[in-house]
């Protein structure tokens, strides 16, 4: 099979430059990559325009939800990367790091933007800055998608995590990419690059794929472009050289491999909890994926007291790992990748052979496997008895199942060891000893991105040494490459262009969508906690009636507070302080302020969501009148799951004043508002003005319903809900029946193609009226009888054909659906 490459929105196989690419476990040839032919000048520009001007007019929050869909697509077709990873010498425990590992990247980020990132294409970082004195003049920072492509070079050990962990950040920040896989597993990613491109979920241009050599692609970047590059440190220290890069401007991100520590506390003797975790720990850090990690354990650090007794257990326990074909369940370590990395490892290790000893030679046969077809390596660990002196264990890395016992003395030693490795992705420590952990941590940080402490209390819970996290930063200093990756939402960062934007209060709400103190407020009748989330504008205003605080009010928010601090309570007490007589709490000031600008009647606002800001700058005394000023600050869109209804939050700016125009107190308040439903709401009275405009010869817009037979049909569902007719069955599986019934609540209309499962056949039923004037009496009866039946009955329940048993509230949503489904098709809606 010959690899083809994603590129200028096609796939293409090159012509020329064939690199053939092995199966790891028995040599058998897999795939052939190919990039001859590509004109990578062309690939580039492509990505800055088609792709750039889709990817960057996206919001940041539909490009989260983007991601969401691109990893449950993925999510379903799993099972044919697992048989594709096995290829590459990965164990199904290795896959799984590596593809759902990699979906799971996805789906964080997708959540992470959904909850805190705006519903526009820019981002506004920071604080609002008063810049003059009577705050005509403003100055804050957005956040836009740096106006490139990112070239994205990966490397071999995970074909699908590598490339997917690069994605979330740069198609969130809305920067389109152009994936480089490492050779040896491109088969992999090349299988899973298809389905999203088939997924159709990607805008054109977002993502392009170049499978084998990667030829002069860097020769074309530019400024506005980004270079993500992991791998070896030599490798990615050439690249950051390249004339194309350095003087352009272009942005570099290297992650390289590093001889990463672990770290056995002196408290962590044989016997403890924490020494046997630390032997687990090494050892899966040792054979997992075959030690191709950059996260891998290369240096064993421990008390010179203990060198024996790890040395005699780690061995057991290596001893104990099963190697061989990935493929059976006996097997615990898989292969090298292919022999010609092989070859690079064996090098490596001669290298470490010339100083310091081999301690550890695994001699273990293979499971349906053989050493002479495969890429098969032995675990191996080597002592430096002078750590010290001897520095090839903290120069040489042998990016395989190897590793360096070293001995220490004391904490000081312990952190002196782990940094000279000149600069790790991470390091371990692996105590119980809160002293010695955090004395040892501080003074390795500076040359580590990431300290994992490891002990009996979070062991349960851990994910462990070599699990770099969507939310954490994974990078490192020095030799690791100098840059982050992920790092939650401080991941995007690499791929935006900081702006400061300063102005008049209206300029700068204008420019963020964010109302500015001091610009323009908009009043009108309409109450805005009457309005739904979309009808919301910024600068939408409220000034309340003014509230004059009496003696009775603060002894009353005492009592039932609970706060019976001084100032409140005890005039004979205020001497030295601020305050000239007891004040009213600052607590109260806000209940107050809400109590004067909330709306009694039910109405979009759900529930308050939150308060942020609050300060305080004049007490409130008895006898002071204060007014309240609520403005709408700024929208929020709300990813809802399950049965909660469609919402968003709304950010409110609440300004309280005295009566003499002071400002008392600032506060940003948080509601939940609900979204305005697409659908029509059950009342016959609407129903029977819209049923004037349908006629015996109103045709369907889909379906073959007839008009009298859709009403008769709409009559006949309201009938079940009220018990007038009863089913006995339920045609959905009842492992379905949750998600059915989480589905009325979303804003999701109803399938136009959905089959009726209580019709045989699909054949309609027999008109049960004479024309359909009488059907519309009795549909409309019948929506008259569902309304009063469930004043009456608030509690009912009652069997569903599809939906299953139904209370009221799911039994309106469904109807509200339905209803608008049937009169969609004969344009009543």
């Amino acid at each position: 099979m010959k690899l083809k490459n994603y590129i200028y929105g096609e796939w293409i196989e090159g012509s020329g430059n064939e690199v053939p690419l092995y199966n790891a476990v028995n040599g058998e040839l897999v795939a052939i990559s190919d990039t001859g032919g590509i004109n990578f000048e062309e690939v580039l520009d492509f990505g800055r325009t088609v792709g750039y001007k889709n990817l960057a007019s996206m919001t940041f929050y539909d490009r989260g939800e983007m991601l969401k869909k691109v990893a449950l697509y993925l999510l379903e077709r799993k099972k044919k990367y697992y048989d594709l990873s096995y290829k590459t010498g990965a164990t199904h425990a290795d896959s799984w790091v590596d593809i759902e590992g990699g979906f799971g990247t996805f789906f964080t980020y997708s959540g992470l933007a959904k909850r805190m990132l705006p519903n526009t294409p820019f981002w506004v970082d920071g604080d609002t800055q008063k810049l003059s004195a009577n705050g005509t003049f403003l100055g804050t920072h957005i956040l836009t998608p740096s106006e490139g492509v990112s070239v994205q070079i990966n490397a071999y050990n995970f074909p699908v995590w590598g490339m997917l962990e690069k994605l979330s950040t740069s198609l969130l920040a809305g920067v389109p990419s152009i994936v480089k896989p490492a050779t040896p597993g491109s088969y992999l990613t090349n299988a899973v690059f298809q389905d999203m491109i088939e997924s159709g979920i990607l805008p054109e241009g977002a993502i392009q794929l170049v499978c084998g050599e990667p030829g002069n692609i860097l020769d074309y970047v530019q400024d506005g472009d980004s270079v993500l590059f992991t791998g070896s440190a030599s490798t990615g220290k050439k690249l950051k050289s390249l004339p194309q890069i350095s003087s352009n401007a272009v942005r570099f991100n290297m992650e390289a491999d590093s001889l990463n520590c672990s770290i056995l506390g002196r408290d962590a003797k044989p016997g403890t909890p924490e020494f046997d975790l630390f032997i687990k720990e090494v050892r899966t850090e040792m054979t997992t994926k075959a030690g191709q990690k950059c996260t891998a354990i290369r240096r064993i650090i421990v008390p010179e007291d203990f060198v024996g007794d790890v040395q005699n257990a780690l061995s057991k326990a290596l001893d104990n790992t099963k190697i061989g074909n990935p493929l059976s369940r006996e097997t615990r370590m898989g292969s090298i990748v292919g022999k010609k990395e092989m070859a690079v490892l064996q090098d490596k290790i001669e290298l470490l052979k010339q100083e310091t000893e081999l301690i550890y030679d695994g001699k273990q046969e293979l499971v349906d496997a053989d050493y002479e077809n495969g890429a098969f390596i032995t675990p191996k660990v080597f002592y430096n008895d002078k750590p010290f002196e001897k520095n090839s264990s903290h120069e040489v890395e042998a990016f395989g199942p190897v590793s360096t016992i070293m001995p220490y003395k004391d904490a000081e030693e312990a952190a002196a060891l782990a940094k000279r490795g000149k600069g790790s992705l991470v390091g371990s420590i692996i105590s119980h000893d809160e002293k010695f952990v955090a004395e040892t941590a501080w003074k390795m940080a500076t040359s580590h991105g990431r300290i994992f402490v490891l002990n009996r209390d979070n062991a349960k819970e851990s994910t462990g040494h070599g699990s770099p996290l969507p939310t954490l930063m994974h990078g490192g200093p020095g030799r690791a490459g100098g840059g982050e990756e992920m790092g939650g939402l401080n991941g995007l960062h690499f791929f935006l262009q900081k702006t400061a934007i300063q102005g008049s209060p209206d300029i700068l709400t204008a420019i963020t969508k964010i109302y500015q103190q001091g610009a323009t407020q908009n009043y009108s009748d309409k109450h805005p906690f009457r309005k739904y989330f979309e009808e919301v504008e910024i600068g939408d205003s409220l000034e309340t009636a003014g509230r004059t605080v009496t003696d009775a009010d603060i002894v009353n928010f005492s009592n039932v507070s609970w706060d019976h601090f001084y100032a409140h309570t005890d005039s004979t007490s205020l001497n030295g302080t601020i305050f000239d007589k007891t004040v009213a709490h600052g607590y109260f000031i806000l209940s107050a302020a809400a109590g004067l600008f909330v709306s009694g009647k039910k109405g979009p606002v759900i529930a308050n969501y939150g308060l942020e800001n609050a300060n305080f700058f004049k007490p409130v005394y008895a006898g002071d009148t204060i007014t309240v000023y609520l403005t709408a600050k700024e929208r929020i869109n709300k990813g809802v799951k399950g049965r909660n209804i469609p919402s968003g939050v709304v950010k409110w700016l609440v300004e309280v004043v005295n009566q003499r125009e002071e400002t008392v107190c600032v506060a940003t308040i948080l509601t939940l508002v609900a979204k305005k439903s697409p659908f029509i709401k059950i009342d016959y009275k609407d129903f029977a003005k819209r049923l004037n405009n349908l006629t015996e010869k109103s045709l369907p817009n889909w379906g073959r319903m007839k008009a009298q037979e859709m009403l008769e049909h709409l009559e006949t569902t309201m009938k079940y809900s009220t018990g007038e007719l009863e089913t006995t069955e339920c045609k959905t599986p009842a492992e379905n029946l949750e998600m059915y019934q989480d589905s009325l609540y979303n804003f999701r209309k109803m399938p136009k193609d959905f089959p009726a499962p209580f019709l045989e056949e699909g054949k309609l039923p027999e008109l049960k009226y004479k024309n359909l004037e009488e059907a519309k009496t009795h549909f409309i009866e019948s929506v008259k009888n569902y309304l009063i039946y469930y004043r009456e009955n608030p509690e009912a329940e009652h069997l569903h054909f599809v939906f299953g048993t139904l209370n009221k509230e799911m039994m309106e949503l469904f109807h509200q659906k339905h209803v608008t489904h049937h009169f969609e098709q004969f344009g009543l809606v």
